[in-house]
């Protein structure tokens, strides 16, 4: 086929986005469509939506997308390539129907179960299996509170699935699991690249209720009714298994070796580097998850990113987003008196302490708004870097620092603060929908399109280069941040943090 094109499915956390790549893995232009949708919270920690709605939503949007292509457009889509959200859960029925809402990383209703659930588990030795922590994010906190406290809906699960899973299933009539997804659930065991058989004795749950795993070369076809009807274009199209977001995002993005580094940044963050590997010693401190057999992603995830921005711009009352930033931008490096521990949502890397909360300490009758937004921005670089430099330790060949996101590559003020607070360059990204590009390089990939992904083009863009005197400035700033997290959230409250949960 003459330049064939591939359709790109990035499924995130508030919105899902559809659109089409060529054989080289550049957007064609205006063949795009977005469709947001919500999760309700509830005031205990919920943070869930409805898996049918959101699978309604992303056909209509594959739908709207391929309502923008001439019929010779669409007749050249040999592929469908999948970003899903990490760390989701549905439990379905033996019909093949959720029986349970579709419950986000982000509920924290099954907190008070992982005290429970290190009892049942060695904390470090499941970090170093699963590459996940004893958190309420992951698969096996939420289990056991489903079974403890959802009971009725939790008997009704033949099956418990990530919402990529999900969608095949309704679309395809079966579904598999991807190793990336699967590497994601707190349930996989990383090294043996297959679900770890140990936790089928102590978990409410068994092996048999999990999709079987399938690598990312493993497509799909033939679409059921009624979506065959609604999406006849693709009805016989490969569609590959949904793929985790962050091993998509880097792959977009350009970061696809051991020498470079992406950040993230939209509403949360996340720092990673993709390691080409079959087996890997997982680093205490670090995630472990994998793109596919033959590479893992290892890094951190932030609660606290964009977010912390929205909310002070909405809370502090500041007038125009632009202007605020213009004015912020003007103040001096670390000069509000200010120590900011950023973590409005909680944290995540490198504490996991549901329990941490947003800390601000100097405040006097001169400080302003615009003070406490300067030195949140510096807060959640401080948070990063301590990542950062683990990732650097264990991984020495990291040279280069990528940056995407939303959040940070249309603020130039944010990332020169990263890359002063690290002391090393920060190259931007041009690719604005990282994940997406990257699911439609690794279905190009698995068509046979493309050989070597790291001789893709990266896009990249401006290289924000560290000023020596305020990289000083900054360390001084972040031994201050490092000694109010020590006394906010010493070791052995950390240890304790899950018995505290437990207890409210």
């Amino acid at each position: 086929m003459t330049d064939p094109l591939v359709l790109a499915l990035d499924m995130g956390t508030s919105s899902v986005r559809a659109m089409l790549f060529d054989h080289r893995g550049r957007a064609v232009p205006e063949r795009e469509a977005q469709l947001g949708y919500a999760y309700s919270m509830t005031a205990d920690g919920g943070v869930e939506t409805d898996a049918d709605i959101l699978v309604a939503r992303t056909v209509e949007c594959v739908r709207q997308t391929l309502a923008l292509c001439p019929k010779k457009e669409k007749r050249r889509i040999i592929g469908v390539g999948v970003s899903c959200f990490w760390h989701s859960i549905v439990g379905v029925g033996k019909d093949n129907r959720a029986v349970t809402p579709l419950y986000s990383w982000a509920d924290t209703r099954s907190a008070r179960y992982v005290p429970e659930l290190a009892k049942l588990v060695n904390g470090p030795k499941y970090h170093s299996v699963t590459g996940a922590e004893l958190h309420p994010c992951f698969w096996p906190s939420k289990l056991l509170w489903l079974q403890a406290e959802r009971r009725q809906q939790f008997d009704l699960a033949a099956k418990w699935m990530s919402f990529g899973e999900y969608l095949e299933l309704k679309l395809f009539g079966f579904a598999r699991c991807s190793v990336s997804m699967a590497s994601g659930t707190g349930l996989f065991h990383q090294n043996k690249c297959d679900w770890d058989n140990s936790l089928f004795s102590v978990l409410p749950i068994r092996r048999e209720q999990l999709n079987i795993v399938v690598d990312r070369q493993e497509p799909l076809s033939g679409m059921s009714a009624p979506f065959a009807g609604a999406l006849p274009e693709l009805a016989d199209v490969p569609w590959f298994p949904a793929l985790g977001d962050g091993a998509c995002s880097n792959v977009g993005c350009g970061a696809v070796g051991e020498t470079r580094l992406a950040i993230n940044i939209g509403t949360s963050g996340a720092i990673r580097v993709m390691v080409p590997a079959a087996t890997m010693d997982i680093r205490a401190g670090l995630f472990c998850y994998r793109m596919d057999r033959n590479n893992f992603v290892s890094g951190g995830a932030f609660a606290n990113g964009g977010n912390v921005y929205a909310w002070e711009h909405a809370s502090l009352l500041l007038q125009g987003r632009k202007a605020a930033s213009r004015r912020v931008s003007t103040m001096p490096p670390d000069s509000h008196g200010l120590t900011i521990l950023p973590f409005f949502a909680g944290e995540r890397t490198p504490g996991w302490n549901l329990n941490a909360r947003a800390t601000v300490t100097g405040i006097n009758l001169h400080t302003t708004p615009f003070d406490i937004v300067r030195a949140s921005l510096e807060a959640v670089a401080y948070s990063i870097d301590g990542t950062r430099q683990l990732l650097h330790q264990n991984f020495p060949h990291i040279k280069e620092v990528v940056a995407s996101g939303g959040a940070l590559v249309h603020d130039p003020m944010w990332v020169q603060i990263m890359a002063d607070v690290f002391n090393q360059p920060v190259i931007t990204s041009k690719v604005f929908e990282a994940s997406s590009r990257g699911a439609a390089l690794l279905a190009l990939q698995s068509l046979g399109l493309i050989t070597n992904l790291a001789e893709m083009p990266s896009y990249l863009g401006k290289t924000y280069t560290p000023d020596p005197a305020r990289a000083e400035i900054y360390r001084r700033g972040k031994a201050r941040y490092d000694a109010l997290y020590s006394v906010m959230f010493p070791v052995s409250k950390r240890k304790s943090a899950a018995k505290t949960q437990g207890s409210k």
